[in-house]
């Protein structure tokens, strides 16, 4: 969801505001706000029919909602489990004297693999039958397999329509949902097994460093040698810099223009869920109900509007845009698009009313009155008529803009407003949303027809035609501080822009009171201090950040001593893209771990200086230095490993004839033991792993049953050998979920230690007169001590 920003803004993205009325403070009586009423009755938002049917769902708790996330084939294994196992097991579930309906999927939602689930809380606590469902999506939530995510938050991604080839960029991305989504498009064509290494490229940013981390750790469910997550602010995102892909030009292009190395990164696909006001999530942000005002989009208003004009500059001709938010109010929605679409005239709204035949919605507004107080609504219907309205001496001091007001009724029929999509919660049980999908026209001049994945030329993927501007004519607006509105520029106001680039860093004048921010250049560095230099962590080039304190990105050398050692001893094919393994620390040293990335990503950190990017992270972690006690012993303290998440990016570079096989039977034993001991598997993987030396083997799972187990599907996990035994190197979660639903229940080590230390618990509380009921509703023993582990919340 999009959040509030700035001081007093409020909005589903905002984690101090999520909890700061409860249900059991807020009661349904009180869900009233007068102001609100008045407002959205004035803008007739609705039929007047409609209005307490959506006034009633407003007051109703919002549903559960989940996605199965991952590739296409996990992803439908997973749901096939849900669907066959699950469901059947909770149909005709009674609770205290009330039947229980069992989750059922969302109908818009392609392949079925989203779900809804109206069920209170208690329900799943102590029915024993949704107990079960409860801890089998507590478990797939936490290793990345289930995302608990609003139903309307899926519909970005979904209108966006990502292919593995598209270059995406995630303007406004935390905490992150919808970026999963998206890096799952991108990797559509993964197997269980293998990664499909997507030629494409996701850039996840967001405006407030600490979110950017929420962002990492959501990606990290999905690794992705596609992902960078950056830190900036979107409304002036800056240019990025990649080496010209431009080999054939149209007849005319200026000589100069082709001999440009370089050239601005232009995006297939930009999302920009921008911060709201956030009264569409009034159903679960119930403090809402009593801070609302009639001047709460307003303030946010300017700032959506310049996030959206700087994506439609860095769109390519025949990209898409998706702008969405969680409010309802027209200043917030389908005023930002009219102001935009009269700011860059090369745009249009698409029209995506049957891409989701069973989503019901209603078709974007044409007229609304915007507030221009507090308490009131008063219906000036044009911005003139309010600024007639003021005494003189006010009048040039108003901070209202009139990309406020709507367009004229002819203006507003030109630019198909209709073509919005408003979703209510009275259509489906939803929260309230709104969703516009922008497309830049294409080109007339066309180098050939494009292939899947863009225009080929002698093997390479060719750029748009670039269409020369004449800079004399083309005007910059800036912000006038007398007041507040845009005015154009003189020429020798304007800063210096890539020729390439030209025609999306420059819009024509506007006649509205909108602001036009300059492109933001990138500096591209020197030769001294590119990448494959160790002097890439210490030199900064001009136009860095002395602020920003991430660590440097350096690519290793393909001849790098230590990386050779790794595919040596890790079995790596010839193939394998030794040039795109990068390190993260200020001398460029393979100290601890490895990341890899694939092309695009590596010309991005090639070309521009990480510290200007404000990049926090980029590609997907691969490899770490086994280390520890054990490793010393048995003498590979210098090597290093495969790490889980990274293994569906290596797979497809590492020799078959090296992945020892095994059966269901010693995966169990792997997951009752830390570390089982060598002698205990069973003969044909005991003959096949012992004359193996310490260190890092992929081992297949195949496909197979014993009594009360199945693995229903071939399954590719690191281990570690050490000279007497070997351990599943997979996280804790990551096992026990594994476990739960390959065996049943959680057979871990872990998982045995937890409940034996939950026994010692109630055995002290009962001893202490403290009642067994107690200590479970609470997770504290008497004595004060660590409490148990809370039952979690999907």
């Amino acid at each position: 969801m999009a959040r509030g920003k700035g001081k007093g803004r409020r909005g589903g993205k905002t984690p101090q505001n999520r909890d700061t009325y409860k249900v059991d403070i807020i009661e349904k009586e009180d869900m009233h706000n007068e102001k609100f009423e008045k407002y959205y009755k004035a803008q007739k938002i609705l039929p007047e029919c409609e209005w307490e049917s959506f006034m009633e769902s407003m007051r109703g708790p919002l549903p559960t909602t989940f996605r199965v996330t991952g590739s296409r084939q996990t992803a439908a294994l997973l749901n096939e489990t849900i669907q066959e196992t699950h469901v059947p097991h909770l149909a005709g579930v009674v609770f205290e004297g009330e039947p229980v309906a069992p989750p059922k999927q969302i109908s818009w939602y392609p392949d079925g693999l989203a779900w809804q689930l109206n069920v209170e809380k208690k329900v799943l606590r102590k029915s024993p039958e949704f107990k079960k469902f409860h801890n089998f999506l507590v478990f797939e939530t936490e290793v990345g397999n289930i995302s608990r995510q609003e139903a309307v938050s899926m519909l970005p991604p979904l209108f966006l329509e990502v292919q593995p080839h598209h270059r995406v960029i995630d303007m406004c991305a935390a905490p992150g949902s919808k970026t999963a989504q998206l890096l799952e498009a991108l990797h559509a064509h993964d197997t269980i097994t293998a990664s499909s290494f997507p030629s494409g490229l996701l850039i996840a940013n967001d405006s407030d460093n600490k979110r950017t981390h929420m962002l990492i750790h959501q990606s990290s469910r999905l690794p992705s040698p596609a992902l960078m997550v950056t830190n900036h602010d979107a409304s002036i995102y800056p240019a990025i810099k990649i080496p010209s892909e431009q080999i054939a030009f149209p007849s005319g292009t200026k000589t100069r223009v082709i001999s440009k190395k370089q050239h601005q990164l232009l995006f297939d696909r930009i999302l920009c869920d921008v911060p709201c006001s956030g009264d569409g999530t009034l159903r679960k942000n119930l403090g809402i109900w009593k801070s609302w005002t009639p001047m709460d989009g307003n303030g946010l208003h300017g700032l959506q509007l310049r996030i959206l004009q700087r994506a439609m500059r860095m769109l390519k001709k025949g990209g898409r845009i998706v702008y969405s938010t969680c409010s309802l109010n027209p200043v917030e929605n389908e005023a930002v698009v009219a102001a935009a679409l009269k700011s860059i005239p090369d745009f249009q709204l698409a029209d995506m009313s049957n891409h989701l035949p069973s989503l019901q919605f209603r078709p974007g507004m044409t007229t609304w009155t915007p507030s221009v107080d507090r308490s009131v609504v008063v219906d000036y219907s044009t911005y003139h008529d309010f600024i007639q309205s003021l005494p003189e001496s006010k009048r040039a001091d108003s901070k209202l803009l009139q990309s406020y007001w709507p367009p004229p009724p002819d203006e507003a029929e030109s630019l198909r407003l209709t073509r919005c999509m408003r979703i209510y919660p009275h259509l489906q049980d939803t929260g309230g949303f709104f969703v516009a999908v922008l497309e830049r026209k294409p080109s007339p001049v066309r180098v050939q027809p494009h292939s899947p994945n863009g225009p080929i030329v002698e093997g390479k993927r060719v750029a748009e035609p670039i269409e020369e501007l004449d800079m004399t004519e083309q005007k910059k607006l800036k912000l006038d501080p007398e007041v507040g509105r845009a005015t154009p520029t003189t020429e020798s106001d304007l800063i210096e822009i890539d020729d390439a680039a030209a025609d999306d860093s420059v819009a024509p004048p506007s006649e509205e009171n909108v602001t036009e921010l300059p492109t933001t250049e990138m500096t591209t560095p020197s030769a001294e201090d590119t990448p494959t230099s160790k002097k890439r962590g210490s030199a900064k080039t001009k136009g860095s950040d002395i602020h920003f304190k991430e660590n440097p990105y350096t690519f290793l050398s393909p001849d790098d001593p230590v990386l050779q050692a790794c595919i040596l001893q890790l079995n790596l094919s010839q193939d394998f893209p030794a040039t795109n393994m990068l390190v993260r620390n200020p001398t460029g040293d393979t100290i601890r771990s490895v990341w890899l990335t694939n092309d695009i990503v590596r010309q991005i950190i090639e070309n521009n200086d990480y510290t200007r990017m404000r990049l926090m992270t980029a590609g997907s972690k691969v490899m770490a230095k086994q280390e520890g006690a054990a490793a010393k012993r048995d003498g590979a303290a210098s090597q290093f490993r495969i790490l889980s998440e990274g293994l569906p990016a290596m797979l497809p570079y590492i020799k078959p004839e090296t992945i020892l096989t095994a059966d269901v039977v010693s995966l169990k034993i792997l997951m009752e033991n830390y570390y089982p001991v060598l002698s205990g598997f069973p003969g044909p993987f005991r003959s096949a792993i012992e004359p193996k030396a310490a260190g890092c083997i992929i081992v297949k799972f195949e496909k197979s049953q014993i009594e009360g187990s199945s693995l229903a599907h071939d399954l590719v996990l690191p281990i570690w050998k050490s000279n007497v035994s070997i351990t599943l190197m997979i996280e804790k979660k990551a096992k026990s979920a594994l476990s739960s639903r390959v065996f049943g229940e959680d057979i871990t080590t872990a998982a045995r230690e937890a409940a034996q230390k939950k026994r010692d618990t109630l055995a002290i509380s009962e001893s202490a007169g403290q009642g067994a009921e107690e200590i479970i509703s609470t997770g504290t023993p008497p004595d004060g001590g660590e409490p148990a582990e809370p039952t979690k919340d999907v």
